[in-house]
């Protein structure tokens, strides 16, 4: 197997140079042990133990478990989470940084009894973006775009087919699943995972076991809600017509795939360019990786190719993935924009420094046109707002962009418009 590598290689390489410990945290099957071990000098995977062994070892000397080369990485840590505190407490005790990176694939209700900062930091994997699995030329850099230093002339073209997309859209951004040299049972990794998340595999923190039946309609609900302002009443409406459940059981589910890293939803963005009452303030739903949305409806390339509506969602799906991964280096983060006149960016990229870019996402042919009209609007609208404020905080958006599905894009410095292929985007 060749190691392919991560957007999140440089952030660890970054953060063990600044930080006694290292936590990355994110779904099963991402990756994070693999690109850990690469940077790790010992490792202890909790996992591998025998229960009642562990059990024994944290009852009567947890810190053997942090005995070993540095930096030692302790995979899995949730199942001994009072390793986080001691952890923690060897970083306040010993002055070298870098001595331990932790992985982490769910939260739990029961928080550390200390937050970690100052001592531990946090980095959240996904799943592979296009990029990463050699499927995206990256000839377009997020960096570069923020820092409008991409010339007007050059020629964007993805060698990514529509057709190719929609496999890579069904397939996900599974490590396990590019290893497969059979294309066709590479698909099948995806809905593995959705048994496993349904068989409870995937969900073992939880303190009471969850209803397969019930786990399997939810994520059926939540994949139909995709990309969507679905209000948590619509989705225990669907569920409802199903099987009869109850709003705290359906919230305590959704947290539950949500701690599990599975359920990744999209807040909404409020600036002050329209009242307060005009702006949508629901999450969108989104799940960590396309291809959950995929199993969860039972679908496949082939009816992709012919719903094209379904396919626009998920696609975004599949966008908003890959710019969490694209923007990490940048500490970037996503919203949306949405107000009640239908005026929308399907995502705001937020830097640290208060600058932000303003994302829609189309397919190609004449929906471009429209998210650019989108895009256009709201700039006008920001334009007014700091017009009529001037002490106000808002910025102007440092580009306006839509990304496609197609094969061609284009750049018009003179707008801060950039019209990019996903198959050419890169961190």
């Amino acid at each position: 197997m060749i190691y392919k590598p991560r957007v999140i290689d440089s952030l660890l390489d970054r953060e063990l140079q600044i930080m006694g410990a290292v936590a990355i945290e994110g779904m099963k099957w991402i990756g994070k042990t693999t690109s850990a071990s690469k940077k790790a000098k010992s490792i202890i995977k909790l996992q591998e133990m025998n229960d009642s062994d562990l059990k024994t070892i944290l009852e009567v000397n947890p810190k053997i478990l942090l005995e070993g080369e540095k930096p030692r990485l302790i995979d899995e840590y949730q199942d001994a989470i009072m390793l986080w505190d001691l952890v923690r407490s060897y970083s306040d005790n010993v002055e070298d940084v870098g001595n331990f990176i932790l992985t982490g694939s769910a939260t739990k209700r029961k928080e550390p009894r200390h937050s970690g900062v100052g001592r531990i930091s946090t980095l959240k994997m996904y799943p592979m973006s296009l990029f990463e699995s050699g499927e995206s030329s990256g000839t377009v850099s997020l960096k570069d775009i923020f820092e409008g230093s991409i010339s007007d002339d050059i020629l964007i073209k993805s060698n990514l087919s529509f057709k190719d997309m929609i496999f890579a859209i069904c397939r996900g951004g599974w490590p396990a699943a590019l290893d497969i040299k059979n294309k066709e049972l590479q698909l099948e990794i995806a809905p593995r995972l959705i048994k496993a998340i349904i068989s409870n595999e995937l969900l073992k923190g939880e303190e009471r076991r969850k209803s397969p039946l019930r786990l399997e309609t939810i994520l059926r609900s939540y994949a139909r809600n995709i990309s969507t302002l679905a209000k948590l009443t619509s989705i225990l409406q669907d569920v409802s017509s199903s099987m009869s459940i109850s709003e705290d059981t359906l919230s305590a589910y959704l947290d539950a795939l949500s701690r599990a890293y599975i359920l990744d939803d999209v807040p909404a963005w409020n600036p002050s360019i329209r009242s307060k009452t005009a702006i949508r303030s629901t999450p969108k739903r989104e799940m960590v990786d396309p291809s959950l949305v995929v199993a969860s409806l039972g679908i496949n390339p082939d009816y992709l190719e012919r719903d094209i509506p379904t396919l626009g969602l998920i696609f975004e799906c599949l966008c908003i993935r890959d710019l969490r991964v694209y923007s990490s280096p940048l500490g970037g983060m996503l919203s949306y924009y949405h107000d009640r006149y239908d005026l929308e960016a399907d995502s705001v990229i937020h830097l640290r420094d208060g600058r932000f870019g303003l994302v829609e996402f189309k397919l190609g042919g004449g929906l471009i046109d429209d998210g650019i009209e989108n895009l256009n609007e709201i700039e006008r609208l920001i334009a007014k707002a700091i017009r009529n404020n001037s002490s106000s905080m808002l910025q102007m958006p440092s580009f306006k962009l839509v990304i496609t599905a197609g094969e061609y894009g284009y750049i018009k410095k003179d707008e801060n418009l950039y019209v990019v292929p996903i198959g050419c985007l890169g961190p």
